[in-house]
């Protein structure tokens, strides 16, 4: 018994020591700090500041890692977060145990709060590109997956329980991005993209489009097709597919996008046609965005910036139903809209 319970405890001792041995190691090889001065070196150089509540801890299964606690991102100037998440991780190649290698093949980040106004008001601050220059395609080294988000605008909720998974995105490599969420009111969505986009001299080319929008009970929507960007307002697309409800027939859809020229903005051209109705819409989505803002702000009501006619039996997209809906709309008329039957909700 004296020999087995010696041969135990040398057993255990060593194992003990192995496990120190590999923690020591650990921290020698993965260098925690030179990953977290890379990371922070990437964020000032687009003028932002990360922080972190307490120094990265590596870890070595599944994968080669480090977590991250507490992560704060700031504009240049300081002030409300534009990102604060309780966890993040890096997720490294295998060959960075050689020691000399400090790419990231993964960004993983949990409970992430995203400040819509502290983001957009850092987006002012950078340089404007000219309306001449030509398209840009901004490389993603690694892939990122968020959980547990939420998408807010000052103190008001936008978004919950958001969940995004995007791979590499690089020129000629082909890229997918998913991205479900939560409204306000609880009403969930996704939308998940697949493209091989293609920079090549000032043009991007998003070939093969894939594109699915649902709301779970109330509709999905699959299209397909390519887009094109040359720079500026330059932007075409054209995507077809199918939109369907539950317990209700589909409509074909087409989605074109024209590009700004002398005489006309941007638009988005949005065609339906199936046996509930039919629709032949145009919208300005620069004008569009800024008629939401007003709403948002309180302003006087106004209706959307829609050009064309639509003959609809039934809208139900969560939050939004309506029945009866008619709209005809012309550029030289205020924008004309009834509703022949009763509006089961609101905005």
């Amino acid at each position: 018994m004296n020999r087995l319970r010696t041969f135990l405890l040398a057993a255990g001792g060593f194992l003990a020591a192995l496990v120190i041995a590999a923690i020591i190691a650990t921290y020698v090889v993965l260098q925690p700090d030179r990953f977290t001065s890379l990371l922070q070196a990437r964020a000032n150089a687009v003028g932002l500041s990360l922080t972190l509540a307490s120094p990265a801890t590596p870890t070595l299964w599944p994968k080669p890692a480090l977590e991250l606690d507490g992560v704060t991102v700031r504009g240049p100037t300081g002030g409300t977060p534009l990102i604060v998440a309780s966890r993040g991780k890096l997720v490294l190649p295998w060959r960075t145990l050689m020691g000399r290698d400090t790419s990231i093949s993964r960004l993983e980040v949990e409970g992430a709060r995203i400040d819509i106004d502290a983001v957009s008001t850092y987006l002012d601050t950078l340089p404007k590109r000219a309306s001449t220059a030509g398209a840009t395609l901004p490389t993603i080294d690694a892939g990122f997956r968020i959980t547990r988000g939420t998408l807010l605008r000052g103190n008001r909720l936008v978004l919950s329980d958001v969940e995004a998974d995007a791979g590499r995105l690089a020129s000629g490599r082909r890229f997918n991005v998913s991205l479900a969420a939560s409204t306000a009111d609880g009403q969930p969505y996704q939308l998940v993209l697949a493209t091989l986009p293609t920079l090549h001299d000032g043009v991007l080319t998003l070939g093969d489009v894939t594109l699915d929008a649902s709301s779970r009970t109330h509709f999905d929507t699959r299209l397909n097709g390519a887009a094109t960007w040359r720079g500026g307002a330059d932007v075409g697309a054209s995507l077809t597919g199918t939109l369907t409800r539950p317990n209700a027939p589909p409509y074909a859809m087409k989605l074109d996008v024209t590009p700004a020229n002398q005489e006309d903005p941007l638009y988005v051209a949005l065609k339906l046609d199936g046996d509930a109705g039919h629709a032949d819409l145009r919208v300005p989505p620069i004008a569009l965005a800024d008629w939401w803002s007003a709403m948002q702000a309180g302003g006087a009501p106004a209706l959307p910036p829609v050009l064309g006619s639509a003959d609809v039996q039934t809208i139900d997209a969560g939050s939004l139903q309506i029945q009866g809906l008619r709209v005809r709309a012309t550029p030289n008329v205020p924008v004309p809209a009834s509703s022949t039957g009763a509006a089961g909700g609101t905005l």
